[in-house]
């Protein structure tokens, strides 16, 4: 089983706050889109007040568009009931420092109703209602995410001024594996990963991309919670230390018509020993275990039921290109690129991979879907299917959805969705989808205008 030791206990941000080290402590949870939204405490205020008995937020932080816009739709947040607040509980298990902040420490919390009872359309209580599911048959899962990022020569002030258009990618080529072409930006890369191990998490490597400016670094997995919370943790803080390079860069699924920034997702299933149940014997088809049969199975039967929550952005669907190594077909294959879901290891680290997200994704959100799915195939004992072992693109599968409104109907009329997360959260995620849709259908984009503006 993974650590579950926090990477700083409350005894020692005491300590760390009396010697004058830490005089900040952010306290934020993630938000539909993934972000962390919160507030920055006095550090000896937060635990005299803030630590035991929480704080408070506007709940329309869960009903608002990627502006920051209010919208309507949403059942729990609107000018009718008055935008009240909801309770923000801090979850001392996920106390760290920040290092690339001076003085910082940075809780996640869970967020409540005022009579206590979970808010349940939050992403982490979404998850873990999941997990929890998850653990009533004696499983824990173990996840790792795989995020691709460009960056970009332009500091986000220069890039918002010029509209995104006209920016200066860190490489000029092709550096997918290429050590010289990483080597370009290693200060920043390097900066990254030591202080997100500072952080307390755990770095694995970086690599470069194919698209100009692209890289990855790689964290070892842990249990899903964890791991979601720190994906957004890295997310924020990687965003904040480029800022302070004078770079930025992003993490949309397709910044340009070449290589999208993927998100791929492993999971695995543990007992209360710690052994990957979805390991079978030498005799198992594919040394799969039943366990992992079925469970994999469940990812194919809701794969275009939650394709919401793998993709939740207009943009995210641009990835979804033929010979993109972004997937097109609901299918599945040892170790086969093509496939929407991979299967790879052997033994202990047998898992599968959902290639379906791309950078712009919820952890929390997907990796409940992922969990639901599974859920779904073991109860049913849902047979797998052949895999695929050639092209999955030009191959007989279903098509996985192309748009967010083809995806938005999918899961709002999914029995799948509304039997494993309730009308509520279906709701509450449609209505996000809806508000997307409708502000993209009445904007007048740069394509329109090159198209359009002489010609027509």
């Amino acid at each position: 089983m993974a650590d579950r030791t926090p990477p700083l206990s409350v005894e020692e941000l005491r300590r760390l706050v009396e010697a004058g080290d830490i005089d900040t402590v952010v306290l934020a949870f993630p938000d539909m889109q993934g972000r962390l939204q919160g507030k920055r405490f006095a550090a000896a205020f937060f635990l005299d007040e803030v630590l035991e008995h929480g704080t408070e937020g506007c709940n329309y932080l869960l009903a608002v568009d990627t502006d920051m816009n209010t919208v309507d739709g949403y059942a729990m947040s609107s000018w009718d009931r008055g935008y009240g607040d909801f309770a923000m509980h801090p979850d001392p298990a996920t106390l760290r420092r920040v290092p690339w902040n001076a003085g910082t420490a940075l809780l996640i919390a869970d967020l409540a109703w005022n009579d206590g009872s979970p808010v349940v359309a939050a992403p982490r209580q979404i998850l873990r209602r999941q997990l929890e599911r998850l653990a009533a048959l004696g499983y824990t899962a173990q996840v790792g995410t795989e995020l691709e990022f460009i960056v970009f020569k332009d500091t986000y002030e220069q890039a918002w001024d010029t509209g995104y258009r006209g920016l200066t990618p860190a490489n000029q080529y092709n550096i997918d594996y290429s050590v010289l072409g990483t080597g370009r930006i290693e200060p920043l890369l390097r900066r990254i990963r030591n202080e997100m191990q500072a952080a307390g998490l755990t770095v694995e490597s970086a690599k470069g991309e194919c698209n100009p400016g692209q890289h990855e670094i790689a964290f070892k997995y842990d249990e899903a919670l964890v791991t979601c919370d720190q994906h957004a943790v890295y997310k924020t803080g990687a965003k904040e230390i480029a800022s302070q390079e004078g770079v930025s860069l992003t993490f949309m699924a397709k910044y340009n018509e070449r290589e999208g920034n993927s998100c791929h997702i492993h999971l695995s299933l543990a007992d209360a020993d710690g052994t990957n149940v979805m390991a079978g014997s030498a005799q198992d088809p594919g040394g799969m275990s039943e366990v992992m049969r079925h469970f994999l199975a469940g990812q194919l039967a809701a794969l275009r039921d939650f394709s919401l929550l793998y993709a939740p952005n207009i943009n995210s669907y641009k990835r979804f290109q033929p010979g993109s190594f972004a997937p097109t077909a609901v299918a599945w294959g040892y170790d086969n690129r093509t496939c929407s879901l991979r299967v790879v290891g052997h033994g202990r680290s047998m898992r599968f991979e959902n290639r379906l997200p791309g950078g712009d994704v919820n952890p929390h959100l997907a990796v409940a879907g992922l969990v639901a799915a599974g859920l779904y195939g073991v109860e049913r004992k849902l047979e797998l299917p052949e895999a695929c072992s050639g092209n999955a693109y030009t191959a007989e599968y279903a098509h996985v959805p192309t748009t967010l409104r083809e995806a938005a109907e999918l899961w709002e009329n999914s029995p799948i969705a509304r039997a494993a997360f309730g009308d509520e959260v279906v709701e509450h995620y449609r209505n996000m989808a809806r508000v997307e849709l409708e502000a993209f259908d009445a904007a007048v984009t740069d394509w329109e205008l090159r198209r359009s503006f002489e010609r027509m």
